[in-house]
This record gives structure tokens, C-alpha cells and sequence, in this order.
């Protein structure tokens, strides 16, 4: 019996082994896929993953080493979630041992065990016998332990160990009249090692509590939580397809309560967890009990007890970023992917997977309905309804009766600015200041300056490690790379010609300053990076702006990702240009994503919404179709394009990334590469072509693009292709990898 072996090495491959050196270890039935084996490897003692059983090797038997052991007698993966981790290896082309660490917190790749033991002492059948015969005055205080225990049943040795000592233990003990057992933690809410609080990543009752929402639902939303409940127990992919502020949440508590009643779990995924306290809030009202959070920013111990929980079926509900898509659920009833159209859900280094897809597919394998949410469709899912691969359900209409925002473009041509922000802007600002209405400026460039320029010998502040500027974060006074990250003091002359050095451009920084000055008596609040990196800086933001202390809101990206403010009547958006003439693909959907979403974030209670859109191209088609028809008719066009130039989702691509610090060899490696490739008449291969930060870090990037007309003929290509590609004789220091689907393509 050969036993497969899955080690968390970069290398695309299981391990051979034999089954564990141990008396009757032959006699023993196969061990399961899924378990956790420890193994020598070198020098060294790893933990690996099991991934089956085979029944010779191609290595020589004498060459074969034993497992040490096996750490689990169950999968640490639920069925499904084991196969999907072995077909993800396959589909993006990762190393299997990497894929399946992936899905695991830390301390159980490090062999921690899957189920906390706590040691439990109590009495034995001999124990009860030596209480129930006459006392002769033998051992009277371990008579008085046997007493004790036989009044209060089984203990932990730190409750016992207040009363007795650990000698008086062992010696009851050896006479056979106690003995301890592991039990499993039971995670109760209370129990001091875990807590009933959402920020220790995990909190479970012993019986579900569920709240109710007092107020009834609109047609659409009744419409939208019919078809899902009607879809529970078989698998159904449902787009629903809802305006910023329809109440998309709403169906999402509902289907889940219903989800959850027969004692099923339920999935939500999430684009980032530290950016959306208003939605583990609303769960937090509603399910009290039986919830679990999992994401990156939580510690080791906490990520570890979320885990369990859910792995145990204590959580009943289990909300997290990308990486929780794999959470072993064995319980599973309904997957929901908030805003499923957000970038964020791919993973752009190691492993890189769509989350989102893959939720798709663990739905479809479970047989269970997923839903994906969102108000910005992305181009794939909706060709997905097109094609009749999804169902669409539409919220048309904002939940409460509050309507949408009115849009307008502002002409940066005809209308002064100052550091930014033009008249018209300057103008409704304090107009919505001044009706009590609380504003958001959206720019989606932190820092004070994009540049640092010296205005007499045109010297530009540059990276020493980038083909990139440093950008000026004053208040730090440092020039910062947002690329690699260096730093450097911010220079007070020109190190070439000595004069004066003068900031260039806006950033959040530099638009708070402004404000101060414009509207010195309206408090404001900035959310970007710099300030979410503070300790409780985004809990500080949101929470100034729901008190209604804050008046205006600077922010960026985070600003667009599901917040609910119900005093803001207004929103700035200074720069809608960044994105109309990008060289990615895909720039254009995500600006109308961006400007949608963010605009989305006015008028979504009783006071009426306002949109202004700076930007020095408003006869942009773009722009004017967005303003005039919204999203839908966007989206519409741009598949349209799409599908003319061949484009996906009308095609599949895969992005061979490669960096190093010579750039000759570099390009040596991706010409060899794509003469590999151009033997094959099913793909096209475009490159190598320098990526669009050509050096970063001090490593020189480029790139060669795959496009296939399907899956099928991009993975067959992938298969032979990497294959031949590992063969090659890789010169020192490069580094290369394969991105299956990218996000971008840069």
C-alpha cells in the first residue's frame, strides 16, 4: 500500500510513502483521504495532506520511506471541499500541497488538533465500588477526592487542583478509581477561552436564537426570497441583481434563517471583512448564536477556534473573506457572495483563485443554491443569465421608498478648481452642509501628492527600486512608493539644481487639507489605507459618521464596498478620468462598477441624493451612458465589445508572469517559453511584453498572454505547455508563475 502525500512545497507533485512502522500496522484499514500525516522529509519532519492510495510506485520499494503518523481519525474536509481543493490544483495550475495548506489555519498545518481536547476527570466503576463499602479509614483524602467528584461528575484538573493536589490525583489514579478522557471543547458562549464576541473570530450557543426584522418586504424582495427558499436542497445559481440600497441584505438574513432552521450551515463571503462591520453587525442582531468569522486579520488561535467551529458544525453560519470559500462545512445549505462582482474575491499572489468561481462550483458539487449579490454585475455573470447558466432576480428599487441619486458630470474645462475640487462642487457642498446632510468626496488616490516636482529643471521625485514616482504623504513626512513600499525623508530642495520642490496632483491627504480650509466648521473624517492601518481606524471613521459627528467623508476604494450612511445627500467625485483610458481590458467595467457603487452611497434614506462627476471628457461615451441609461445599458455595450474583439467571457486567457533582476535573461526565458507554445494551433500567444510597471521592486516583470477559444483547450495547452516550461533551465533569481483567469492584465 503506497500512500499519497500532498507536502506544502512549490512543487507540482504528491510524495510517495509507506504506511506507518508500526506493530500491526498492516492489519489496519486504508487510512482516508483527507487525513493530516506527518512525514520525514530530509532532515525534516513535515505535515502533509493524504490524498489517496495507491498500489505500487514507480520509486523502488528500498528507496520508499514510512509516515511517521496519522494525526486524524476523520478528513479535516468535508467531501466536497476535498475534491474541490484537488480540482483547484488542476484548474489554476498550483502545487497541491500549497492549495490544500491554503485552506487551513496555521497551527493545524503545524499538526495542532482538529477538535480541542479538554482532559476530564472522573470517577471509575472501581471508584464508586471503594465509595459504596464501608470506610475503614483507608486513604481517607482520596476518599474525600472520590466524594467530591461523585457530587460535581467530571472536572478539569484546574478545577480540581483548587482542593487537591496533583500527587493526591495521580495516586487515586493508579489505584484505578479515576481516570481522565478527552472530551471536545464545547465553545459555549460564556466559556472564558473563547467568548461570545465576534472580534475572538468565532462565538456558538448551545441553541440557535434568531432575531426578527420588524418591518415587512418589498414585492421584489418577497419575489427574490421565494425563489431562493424555493431553490434549498438543490443547486441553483441566482444573480440578484439590486440597486445600491434595495435591500439585498435583508433577503440575504431571511434565505439563510431558512437555510439554517433544519440544522444546516450557511456560507457568506464577503469582499473585505474590516470594511464591512455594518454586515457582521446586522448578523450579529439577527443570529445570536452559532456565528463565525473568518479572515487574514484575525490571530492564529482565534482563526483556528473559527475554523473548528465550523469544521464541527457549531457554526452555524459562517461569514468571511476569499480564502473562506474553503471552510470545511459538512453541513452546507446556502452560499451567498456579497458584491460578487469586486476584484478583490481573486487572489493575486501564490494560489491564485477566484473565490467567487469557486464558490460556484462547491455550490454545484453540494447541491445547494448560491446567490450572488450585487448592484454591478460583473461582465462574466451576466453573460452567465444571458446564456441562462443563472437565474436573475432584480431589486429595481430602493428598499424604504428613498430613490436614486441624480447624476451630473462636471466640465473641468469650463469650471475653476481649487487644489481639486471645482466651483460647482465647492458650491453644492456647502449647500448640503447647510440642509444638514452629510457629504462623501471619492478619490481613489491616497497620499497628499501623486509626485514631488521641482518646477526649474523638471526633476520628478523618483523610485530608486520602480519605474515609478514616489508619492508624498506629508503628514508622515515621507515620500512613499506604493508599488515596493520603500521609503524616503521628503527632501526641501531639488538635489539636482537646489531649488524649491513643489507637490504635483491630489491625493486623499491633500483633498482633506482643502476641505479643512473651504469648510473650516464641518468636521471630516478621511478613510483610505493610511488611516484603515491605525488601530480601530476604520471602526473610528464609520462610527464619526453614523453618530453624524463627521460631516464630510474623504475617501477611497474602501469607500465603495457596502457602507450604509443614511444622512448622505451628496457625492463628489473628483477624478472619473483615471479609468477611460487604462490599457487593461477590463478598466472600463470596473470605473462604472467604481463610479456606481460609489455614487450609490447618497440618498439612501429619507433626504434626496445628489452625484457630481468631475472629469475633463464629458462627452465620454462612457460617462453620458452611465448618466443617462445606468449600469444595464453599460454592461450591455461593453459585452458587445467583448464578444467583437474576442474577449472574455467569450474566451479564456492565462498570464505566464515572470520577474528577475537581469532583464535579458528574463526576456530569454518568456522568448523560449513562447516558442514552446507556438506549436500549438489552439491557442494564440501574445508576448512576451514588458508588464505595465516594468520594474518594481528591483526585479524587471513581463508577461506572456494565452488566449483559447474555451476551458477545455486552455487547460489541455496548460497541461503540456507548464510541463515543458518546468523542463527549462531556469537562470538564477528568475521567478515565474501561471494566472488562470486573470483579473488583470498588466
Amino acid at each position: 500500500m503506497i500512500l499519497l502525500v500532498a507536502l506544502d512545497m512549490p512543487l507540482r507533485r504528491v510524495f510517495d510513502y509507506l504506511p506507518p512502522a508500526q506493530p500491526g500496522a498492516a492489519s489496519r484499514p486504508k487510512p482516508r483521504a483527507g487525513v493530516r500525516v506527518r512525514v520525514p522529509f530530509g532532515r525534516r519532519q513535515l505535515i502533509g495532506i493524504l490524498v489517496g492510495v495507491a498500489d505500487d510506485s514507480p520509486i523502488p520499494a528500498d528507496k520508499l520511506k514510512p509516515i511517521v503518523g496519522i494525526l486524524d481519525d476523520e478528513p479535516v474536509f468535508d467531501a466536497v471541499t476535498f475534491e474541490l481543493l484537488r480540482w483547484a490544483a488542476d484548474y489554476y495550475h498550483h502545487p497541491i500541497g500549497e492549495v490544500f495548506a491554503a485552506a487551513l489555519p496555521v497551527s493545524l498545518r503545524e499538526g495542532q488538533p482538529t477538535r480541542e481536547a479538554i482532559e476530564r476527570w472522573d470517577l471509575t466503576p472501581a471508584g464508586r465500588q471503594e465509595l459504596a463499602a464501608p470506610s475503614d479509614r483507608r486513604a481517607p483524602r482520596q476518599r474525600a477526592l472520590l466524594q467530591w467528584l461523585k457530587s460535581r461528575g467530571s472536572q478539569k484538573i484546574d478545577e480540581i487542583s483548587i482542593k487537591f493536589n496533583a500527587d493526591l490525583v495521580h495516586a487515586a489514579a493508579a489505584r484505578g478509581w479515576i481516570a481522565a478522557t478527552e472530551m471536545p471543547a464545547a465553545h459555549l458562549a460564556g466559556d472564558s477561552d473563547t467568548g461570545n464576541k465576534l472580534d475572538g473570530g468565532a462565538y456558538a450557543d448551545s441553541a440557535e436564537s434568531v432575531g426578527s426584522a420588524d418591518y415587512a418586504l418589498t414585492a421584489a424582495q418577497s419575489t427574490a426570497l421565494a425563489a431562493i427558499v424555493g431553490s434549498l436542497s438543490r443547486f441553483a445559481a441566482i444573480l440578484l441583481y439590486g440597486i445600491t440600497g434595495s435591500g439585498k441584505t435583508e433577503v440575504y438574513l431571511r434565505a439563510i434563517e431558512r437555510a439554517i432552521a433544519g440544522g444546516g450551515q450557511a456560507l457568506v463571503l464577503v469582499p473585505e471583512i474590516a470594511l464591512t462591520p455594518q454586515l457582521v453587525d446586522r448578523f450579529q442582531q439577527r443570529f445570536h448564536s452559532g456565528l463565525a468569522v473568518l479572515h487574514s486579520g484575525l490571530a492564529g488561535t482565534q482563526r483556528r477556534d473559527a475554523w473548528r467551529m465550523a469544521h464541527n458544525g457549531e457554526a452555524r453560519i459562517v461569514i468571511g473573506t476569499r480564502s473562506a470559500v474553503f471552510a470545511s462545512l459538512p453541513n452546507l445549505a446556502l452560499i451567498v457572495v456579497d458584491e460578487e462582482h469586486d476584484p478583490s474575491y481573486k487572489q493575486q499572489e501564490g494560489f491564485r483563485y477566484s473565490a467567487r468561481d469557486l464558490a460556484v462550483l462547491r455550490a454545484q458539487r453540494a447541491a445547494v443554491p448560491i446567490v450572488l449579490g450585487s448592484a454591478t454585475p460583473s461582465l462574466e455573470t451576466l453573460e452567465n443569465v444571458a446564456q441562462g447558466r443563472y437565474q436573475r432576480i432584480s431589486l429595481p428599487e430602493r428598499a424604504g421608498g428613498a430613490t436614486p441619486p441624480k447624476m451630473t458630470l462636471v466640465d473641468l474645462r469650463r469650471h475653476a478648481a481649487d487644489q481639486g475640487i471645482s466651483q460647482p462642487a465647492m458650491q453644492a457642498i456647502s449647500e448640503h452642509l447647510g440642509a444638514g446632510g452629510q457629504v462623501i468626496v471619492f478619490l481613489n488616490r491616497r497620499g497628499y501628492a501623486p509626485t514631488l516636482f521641482c518646477n526649474a529643471c523638471g526633476w520628478v521625485a523618483p523610485c530608486a527600486h520602480c519605474d515609478a514616482r514616489m508619492t508624498l504623504h506629508r503628514s508622515a513626512r515621507q515620500l512613499r512608493c506604493h508599488h515596493c513600499g520603500a521609503q524616503e525623508p521628503v527632501p526641501l530642495i531639488c538635489g539636482s539644481c537646489g531649488h524649491a520642490l513643489l507637490p504635483v496632483g491630489q491625493g486623499t491627504e491633500r483633498i482633506e487639507e482643502t476641505l479643512q480650509r473651504l469648510f473650516p466648521t464641518a468636521p471630516l473624517a478621511r478613510l483610505d489605507r493610511d488611516t484603515a492601518g491605525l488601530r480601530t481606524g476604520v471602526e473610528s471613521v464609520l462610527a464619526r459618521m453614523h453618530s453624524g459627528e463627521a460631516r464630510i467623508l474623504v475617501g477611497t476604494q474602501m469607500l465603495t464596498k457596502g457602507h450604509h450612511f443614511p444622512q448622505v445627500s451628496l457625492v463628489v467625485i473628483l477624478d472619473a478620468d483615471q479609468g477611460l483610458f487604462a490599457s487593461d481590458y477590463r478598466a472600463t467595467e470596473r470605473l462604472a462598477q467604481t463610479i456606481i457603487q460609489v455614487a450609490g452611497r447618497a440618498g439612501r434614506d429619507a433626504r434626496a441624493g445628489s452625484v457630481l462627476i468631475q472629469t475633463e471628457y464629458p462627452e465620454h461615451p462612457l460617462l453620458n451612458l452611465l448618466i443617462t441609461s445606468g449600469y444595464e445599458a453599460f454592461a450591455a455595450g461593453a459585452l458587445a465589445e467583448r464578444r467583437e474583439a474576442n474577449w472574455p467571457p467569450y474566451s479564456r486567457l492565462a498570464l505566464l508572469r515572470a520577474e528577475a533582476r537581469d532583464a535579458k535573461r528574463l526576456n530569454a526565458f518568456l522568448t523560449a517559453a513562447a516558442d514552446i507554445a507556438s506549436s500549438n494551433s489552439t491557442v494564440k500567444v501574445l508576448g512576451p511584453a514588458s508588464a505595465l510597471l516594468a520594474r518594481r521592486a528591483d526585479h524587471f516583470r513581463a508577461h506572456l498572454l494565452i488566449e483559447a477559444s474555451g476551458r477545455i483547450a486552455l487547460q489541455r495547452f496548460l497541461d503540456d505547455w507548464l510541463t515543458r516550461i518546468e523542463a527549462l533551465r531556469l537562470p538564477p533569481g528568475l521567478r515565474w508563475s501561471i494566472d488562470v483567469d486573470p483579473s488583470e492584465v498588466d
